[in-house]
């Protein structure tokens, strides 16, 4: 039992471009609260962040990059070296993330709560959960996505891939596998299967999220047999910028969830969001231009934003195209404003801009929550 009473804590791990985060999110999907502890890591020792200050303390002002941030890859070149480094860097930031995940899961309003860290099985996290997932994939499959979605030559690949433990030792202290060898479909229903063992009475995914009258908007949550429907009104309405297949659509699933946007059961609009790092990212907002209002921006932008806080998103970021962007008054009525990523001041939020920021969009920002995790001490 963990011990947070009352919630069933996921400790999710697994080597290297084995589908964690995509496995992650699909629980997200289903309903659980998920937690990025190796992002959280990452934010405990930004400029804004306690971490900050103790570290430069330990290793030196050359760590920094122009900007005054912590140059990560700098700092890991020399952690990873050396044992002693990296046990004095972990002392500095492993109990701030703990004292994160702490905060996280008491402020959860669900009861099965989703820990992905790399290093899970290693460390003490693993006492705190009740089971552990693991997520396999044949090396082969590694390498392919290492090269495919992260640029590496092969010759890298291999090297990132063999420089980490064996998948088998993982997968001798997990309680459920997760073989991420074949299709999205394929690993949906493993994880839907498997999310039936943890929560056999809860629905596999909330479906109509805001109810309507004839003539008024509805928010659909869409599910991977929407796929098609997700994929036309992109390509309709993204002016070019995008092009999906149903086969695209159903990939991007593993990092994105979609709200359709319907009118008398018609869908004529959609947000593509996700939620990492606790920064909430529309990267996809499209409103069929004949139905474009403040009503239909606003239906299906506090929908995004009801969700974002059930996930306890400190801030929500929004990238319209253009056209969609001018409607000012829309945007000021809902609490946005345009903003450029340097003046976003946490920086968490613009990484998150910087990661996020499609081809030809616009950004526009609103703070959802003050109490944010990791702030100055």
């Amino acid at each position: 039992m963990s011990k947070w009473p009352g919630k069933y804590i996921i400790g999710l791990t697994g080597n290297i471009a084995t589908g964690k985060s995509v496995v992650r999110r699909m629980l997200e999907h289903l309903g659980a609260y998920t937690i990025d502890a190796d992002a959280l890591a990452h934010r405990a020792i930004a400029k804004d962040a306690p971490g900050y200050k103790p570290v430069l303390e330990t290793f030196g002002k050359w760590i920094l990059d122009s900007g005054g941030q912590i140059n990560r890859p700098k700092l890991g070149g020399l952690v990873f070296r050396d044992p002693d480094a990296l046990e004095k860097l972990e002392n500095i930031v492993h109990p701030l993330v703990g004292q994160a995940i702490e905060i996280l899961v008491q402020r959860a309003s669900q009861r099965v709560v989703v820990i992905e860290a790399i290093k899970l099985i290693e460390s003490e996290l693993r006492t705190a959960c009740d089971s552990i997932w693991v997520t396999y994939a044949p090396e082969e499959v590694q390498i392919e996505r290492l090269m495919r979605k992260r640029g590496f030559s092969r010759d890298e690949a291999v090297d990132r891939i063999h420089s980490q433990g064996a998948q088998s030792e993982k997968i001798e202290r997990a309680n459920t596998v997760i073989r991420n060898t074949g299709s999205y479909d394929e690993l949906w229903k493993q994880v839907t299967a498997a999310w039936k063992q943890v929560s056999p009475t809860s629905d596999t995914m909330p479906v109509i999220i805001k109810k309507a009258k004839a003539g008024d908007f509805s928010v659909q949550r869409g599910r991977p047999r929407d796929s098609d429907a997700i994929a036309d009104i992109i390509n309709r309405l993204s002016q070019g910028k995008q092009k999906m297949s149903k086969v695209d659509v159903m990939e991007a699933f593993g990092e994105k969830a979609f709200l359709l946007l319907q009118l008398d059961g018609h869908v004529v609009g959609l947000a593509g969001w996700q939620v990492e790092n606790l920064v909430a990212r529309t990267t996809d907002l499209y409103i069929e231009p004949e139905h474009m209002s403040d009503k239909a921006l606003e239906t299906l932008v506090m929908e995004m934003e009801r969700a974002s806080k059930d996930l306890q998103c400190e801030a929500s970021l929004i990238f319209p195209l253009p056209d969609l962007a001018s409607y000012e008054a829309s945007w000021k009525k809902l609490g946005y404003e345009p903003r450029t990523p340097e003046k976003l001041g946490v920086q968490a939020w613009q990484d998150a801009a910087l990661e996020s920021t499609p081809p030809g969009t616009e950004l526009m920002f609103k703070q959802l929550r003050v109490d944010r995790v990791l702030r100055p001490i």
